[in-house]
């Protein structure tokens, strides 16, 4: 939301700017000096939308990158997007992504393209690719070789289900319940 914000207060500051430039000076501007400030209130803006926050950061420095086979055959590649830190481009097959990392409240890493509806979560065991605007889920079951390890582990020693009793507290010899 802040960078929504930042993004309109740079945007109205421009306009106003050229706005009152053009009824000051001489009545029509080059082509050329109206497209050089369109590039500079472009390269502003894509500046603000790039900011990320350190908790934004913290999380792509946990993301897992490479090439990620997937169920059904599909392959997944996410690499570090070399010219801004803490976005990632991920491609799977002719798709591609230009994505960044957004807090979640429970600690999954998600990962997100709100231009286009993307979204990659990404789990102990798995990572997966949902689009949005389509409502569907891309790709499942997307496995970094750390991922599949905690996999393995969950397969060896699931974890207890919530709808499994709870354990029976611990009695005493004589038949009474322990206290702490």
């Amino acid at each position: 939301m802040s960078k929504l914000l930042a993004f309109l207060l740079i945007l109205s500051t421009s306009l106003c700017a050229m706005a009152q430039s053009s009824t000051r000076t001489k009545p029509s501007a080059s082509r050329a000096e109206i497209r050089d400030k369109a590039k500079n209130l472009a390269v502003a803006v894509e500046a603000a939308e790039a900011a990320l926050s350190p908790a934004e950061l913290a999380i792509a420095e946990r993301v897992h990158v490479g090439h990620l086979p997937c169920e059904l055959g599909n392959t997944v590649t996410l690499s570090v997007d070399p010219k801004t830190p803490g976005y990632f481009n991920l491609q799977m097959g002719k798709i591609r992504y230009r994505m960044f990392p957004v807090e979640t409240s429970t600690g999954a890493i998600r990962l997100e393209d709100q231009k286009n509806g993307a979204v990659w979560l990404q789990l102990a065991n798995k990572s997966m690719l949902m689009n949005q605007k389509l409502g569907k889920r891309l790709a499942d079951e997307c496995m970094s070789p750390i991922q599949v390890a905690a996999a393995e582990a969950l397969k060896k020693n699931p974890a207890p289900s919530v709808l499994d009793a709870p354990a029976a507290p611990a009695t005493s010899p004589t038949g009474q319940k322990a206290t702490n």
